[in-house]
């Protein structure tokens, strides 16, 4: 029997009692609906006439999220040292050996929540602002000690006129992994929507492949994509299709991912140079004691004992 279909009839062993670990027990019951459905219903959205030259973050996300009542920080930082020369926009920005980046604001609110902020910006011989962006993280509990993991992003964005034409936009992000000994494997396939008169739902998947080598250590290839309006992609040579070899490793309590990325088409950024630099700050509980647990900052996984690939228990 289909998985979705046993959903309404399945619950996790060693069911929770407590009202608030129900609650969490529900959302993590529903949540392969919640990525799903968004999809489907966007699908239909009117059609992309180029693939994005705004890349403030270059990441694939693992599920991961802070602890709850804790902060963390990520700065990202992507260098197209030999980008796109025509503007998306009409003598708007151009990515062609442009910086672009975002600090990256998190808290957890709950064992399966997290929230976000962004300030994207640019700069390329002046520096610009791009708006700002919000998120709200949905993903199964303890992803970091299972061996199948998944869960959903949504992100709410605004940016300038000189960067979209449509300048206010959501991002859906599924997220859906497994970790097999030292190896993990993690798809994202991102529908990105767009709003007003011009607006679009493009297909933008995100997939990485590494190996982790112990002590926070990770060697890897990541994919990343913009195939255009769901229904009716892009001729080939105007999409972006790229390719980064990445490291992931921990300098102290700091958490670096460096890449280096190709890109295969016209429409892609053909050299790309990306950097993230994490920190997750202390949560302490109630009698002051840090109650935090690792976070790796939707980066490569530590090695950690781990739970059955599927959570569910289906004795109903």
């Amino acid at each position: 029997m289909p998985l979705f279909d046993r959903l309404p009839h399945v619950r996790l062993a060693n069911a929770p009692t407590s009202y608030g670990q129900a609650i969490a027990l529900r959302a993590e019951r529903f949540m392969p609906l919640a990525i799903i459905v968004p999809i489907l219903v966007l699908a239909g959205s009117r059609a992309a006439f180029a693939a994005d030259e705004v890349h403030d973050e270059i990441q694939v996300y693992n599920a991961e999220i802070a602890a709850v009542g804790q902060w963390t920080y990520q700065q990202h930082l992507n260098f197209a040292a030999v980008g796109q020369t025509v503007p998306e926009v009409s003598s708007g920005f151009s990515s062609n050996r442009a910086l672009q980046g975002t600090p990256e604001f998190a808290y957890g609110l709950a064992p399966w929540w997290e929230a976000g902020f962004y300030l994207p910006f640019a700069a390329n011989g002046q520096f610009l602002s791009d708006g700002a962006k919000l998120r709200s993280l949905f993903v199964v509990p303890d992803a970091a000690k299972r061996n199948f993991f998944y869960g959903i992003n949504f992100e709410l964005g605004y940016e300038l006129p000189r960067f979209s034409a449509t300048p206010w936009g959501l991002e859906i992000r599924p997220i859906v992994g497994v970790r097999i000994a030292e190896w993990e494997f993690i798809v994202n396939p991102i529908v990105d929507v767009s709003f007003g008169a011009n607006g679009e739902a493009d297909f933008a998947p995100a997939v990485r492949l590494a190996r982790n080598f112990g002590a926070d250590r990770f060697l890897g290839l990541e994919y990343y994509a913009d195939f255009g309006r769901i229904g009716g992609f892009l001729p080939l040579q105007q999409q972006n299709q790229q390719l980064f070899a990445v490291t992931d490793f921990k300098v102290d309590e700091v958490y670096v991912e460096l890449g280096a990325g190709y890109g295969f088409t016209p429409g892609s950024d053909r050299f790309t140079v990306k950097a993230i630099i994490g920190y997750a700050f202390p949560a302490s509980s109630n009698n002051g004691q840090d109650n935090s647990s690792p976070s790796t900052l939707k980066m490569g996984t530590p090695v950690r004992p781990l739970q059955n690939a599927w959570p569910w228990n289906p004795t109903n």
